[in-house]
């Protein structure tokens, strides 16, 4: 069949935005590793970057009506000095004058690699990516674990049966994009030239979902973005073979009176967020999960923001897998969670146990019982994990910029690895731009870097599954926050046995939140994949050995675990701390 990752119709009838990612799947499907998007305001003149066979190339992309100059070679080269990349190339729709010609002879007699790539080019390097998905090209890296595989088979089996939907509910890390896309592929084997939405409720998920979806798609299917920021015009809409859309964006049409390509298979994102307006007006104009399009959900938590369930569009899940289940199974990496007492101040607290008692809710325990800065135990903590693990590879989640370039200057200082802040302001207030942002991922994903001191980044829409530590030194209030920032490292990656997470959070939710998680990790496991040995693990620790008594007082403090773990600032859900027990623990 004919390859669709790049054609003269989509070349044409797109935008920019488009051609960078269509050089993105190009990448992708020939090889390339960790190709990223680096196109943004303040780039620094690359486009998309990525790494093949240990050679790092920077990609600047330019869709103009008139053929480029040496102006932007001149500025790639900056670029890709700036970048420590080692092969520069433009790529230009309208091809390349006289000027930029003779600067690529000159550039190449003095040893710089650059390449200019029309579209005749871009054409001809999309025809040698073969047909098979790059998931069959390179099954074991795409084999599909069992809990993945069982949810597969269940979707095609409501499909079989007559079923008009289906919902998968996988926590984060568990790869539920993955299992959507595997039943794309299988779908539309049976079903030949159906077309397939696939929806969600942000402009930045579109293309997160779309770049998921492309290592298992044939060179023969067309992909494209439609959102608040680019839509194909409608001959290309009505061309490609899956659409990720913005809601939004799609209801908008319908409301204005036009019409919607006839899909046969709706895909929604994060479908927690079903019930609004923007989607009951899509789900109703393709009669999805009714009678119409076959409508898959997929999410993390089968209950929607209302809290209300989801039973109006589906039946029951056809796969349930939350984080507890996937560390006891082995479907995460094991966890060996270390939750640090040191900076509770027993003293005070038993002390004063009068004054604090009229206070005992979150935000009046937090402010009394910890001891406030301990940057130099961190450190040392950190430093002996690293040496725990094989090929370290480490985030440091930090509440603020200034803490963050501080523990950086420390790790930089002991000299174990190398750190690098990574946050959208300097300390002095000043915009990190968008290139010292790309070059310092890269350098990460690369391993040049083996630490980043995160502030406001990595939440999510970051993948690097070999991260083996992972430090919390912020107090987040949101769980979805937390569980993001913990799935940083809880993604499964070859040689990765483990992943040790330091929490060093003062915030007493925390602390119900991690006898909570221990609680539940001892519970007998029930079938697990046989490739992953289980090992997940919660301690309290003090002085760096293990903190059994301060841990016991915590539980029998806290009394309802999840109640206190989810309580806000100012709800009384603590207990009158037992002043014997307190004692006992203040005077160690």
């Amino acid at each position: 069949m004919t390859q669709r990752i790049a054609t003269d119709l989509h070349l044409t009838g797109t935008g920019w935005q488009a051609l960078e990612r269509t050089v993105q799947r190009l990448l992708i499907a020939r090889g390339y590793t960790g190709v990223q998007l680096a196109g943004a305001s303040g780039d620094g003149g690359a486009d998309v970057i990525a790494t093949l066979r240990g050679r790092r190339w920077l990609f600047q992309v330019k869709r103009w009506r008139m053929p480029v100059g040496a102006e932007v070679i001149a500025e790639t080269v900056a670029a890709c000095h700036r970048y420590d990349a080692d092969v520069p190339v433009v790529v230009s729709l309208s091809g390349f004058d006289a000027r930029a010609r003779a600067q690529q002879n000159q550039l190449m007699t003095s040893g710089l690699p650059l390449q200019l790539w029309d579209r005749r080019t871009l054409i001809r390097q999309a025809n040698k990516v073969p047909e098979e998905p790059l998931s069959q090209r390179e099954s074991e890296r795409y084999q599909l674990r069992s809990y993945q595989a069982v949810a597969v088979d269940s979707m095609m089996g409501e499909l079989i049966n007559g079923a008009r939907s289906a919902l998968v509910v996988l926590a984060t890390g568990l790869g539920k994009t993955f299992v959507a896309a595997e039943f794309y592929r299988r779908f539309t084997s049976k079903r030949p030239g159906v077309k397939t939405l696939v929806l969600a409720h942000r402009n930045e998920l579109v293309h997160q979902l779309e770049r998921s979806f492309w290592p298992m798609l044939p060179a023969s299917r067309a992909t494209g973005v439609w959102n608040g920021n680019e839509r194909p015009i409608p001959s290309v809409l009505a061309d490609l073979d899956i659409v990720f859309a913005c809601v939004d964006s799609v209801a908008s049409l319908i409301s204005s009176g036009g019409s919607l390509s006839d899909y046969g298979l709706v895909i929604v994102d994060e479908c927690h967020h079903l019930g609004t307006t923007m989607y009951n007006t899509v789900l109703g104009e393709l009669s999805a999960g009714d009678g119409g399009a076959f409508l898959v959900g997929m999410t993390a938590t089968p209950w929607r923001p209302d809290g209300k369930a989801l039973d109006q569009w589906f039946d029951f899940p056809v796969a349930d897998v939350d984080m507890v289940r996937g560390l006891r199974e082995g479907y995460l990496a094991n966890v060996d969670y270390r939750m640090y007492t040191d900076n509770i101040d027993w003293e005070s607290l038993a002390s004063g146990v009068s004054q604090v008692a009229p206070a005992l809710t979150p935000r009046g325990i937090n402010r009394t019982l910890f001891i406030d800065e301990w940057d130099d135990a961190v450190v040392e903590r950190l430093s002996e994990a690293w040496r725990e693990q094989v090929n370290p590879r480490g985030i440091v989640f930090c509440g603020t910029i200034d803490h963050a370039e501080r523990m950086a200057g420390r790790i930089n200082a002991l000299g174990f690895t190398s750190a690098e802040v990574i946050a959208s302001r300097t300390s002095d207030g000043k915009a990190v731009d968008t290139a010292t942002r790309n070059r310092v991922l890269w350098d990460f994903a690369d391993g040049r870097t083996g630490i980043l001191c995160a502030v406001d980044i990595l939440n999510e829409g970051v993948d690097v599954p070999d991260v083996n530590i992972v430090v919390f030194q912020r107090v987040t209030h949101s769980r979805r926050i937390f569980v993001q920032q913990l799935g940083r490292g809880l993604r499964l990656a070859p040689d990765k046995d483990r992943v040790i997470v330091l929490d060093f959070v003062s915030d007493i939710r925390r602390f119900a939140a991690g006898l909570e998680l221990q609680d539940s990790l001892k519970t007998q496991p029930g079938r697990r994949d046989p490739r992953v040995q289980i090992g997940s693990k919660v301690t309290f620790m003090r002085a760096n050995g293990q903190d059994l008594l301060g841990a016991e007082f915590l539980r029998e403090w806290l009394g309802d675990l999840e109640e206190v773990e989810n309580a806000g600032e100012d709800v009384h859900v603590l207990r009158y701390p037992p002043a014997g027990a307190l004692a006992k623990i203040a005077e160690r």
